[in-house]
């Protein structure tokens, strides 16, 4: 484990300190990577924790906003007075959302699937965007700072 943790911090040593935020930023806005992942990701790479968690969050939070939007528009839209079957998944996540609501799915979502998929499809059952977008956000600071300070907490235990 340490092998890898040296390894990956002398690849990031050599980029300029800019494109270190920039890789920590992008890896926070990817599904399946998510600001948890991300955040993980910087921290492991040997940036600051205190700076890795909040850039990983904000490049969720700009994809998480390009998701709500267009999921919003569609609905709006393309999908107006139209229904559709639900794949197994998405019943599963409709479930969810009629048991839990915004809150509930947003913090719980991630456990099952990317925030990029949970925001859509609650915009998708009729939630507001707004509503979506800030709980989504939410939870996935409240995952990033759980996760990108256990991996710190776990790094700095292996490293020393």
């Amino acid at each position: 484990m340490t092998d890898i943790v040296s390894w990956l911090q002398e690849l990031t040593q050599a980029l300029p300190p800019f494109l270190r935020w920039v890789g920590v930023l992008v890896a926070g806005a990817v599904p399946y990577v998510e600001a948890e992942g991300g955040a993980a990701l910087g921290v492991i790479a040997g940036l600051d924790v205190r700076i890795s968690i909040p850039v990983a969050i904000v490049g969720n939070a700009l994809a998480l906003a390009a998701v709500v939007w267009l999921a919003g528009a569609a609905r709006a839209g393309v999908t107006r007075g139209r229904t559709k079957s639900a794949t197994p998944k998405m019943q599963r996540v409709r479930r969810v959302f009629d048991r839990y609501g915004v809150p509930g799915v947003s913090l719980l979502g991630p456990l099952l699937l990317p925030s990029h998929v949970t925001a859509a499809a609650m915009v998708g059952f009729g939630a507001p965007r707004t509503r979506v977008f800030v709980w989504g956000v939410a939870a996935v600071a409240a995952w990033a700072v759980v996760i990108g300070v256990l991996v710190h907490l776990g790094v700095s235990a292996a490293v020393a």
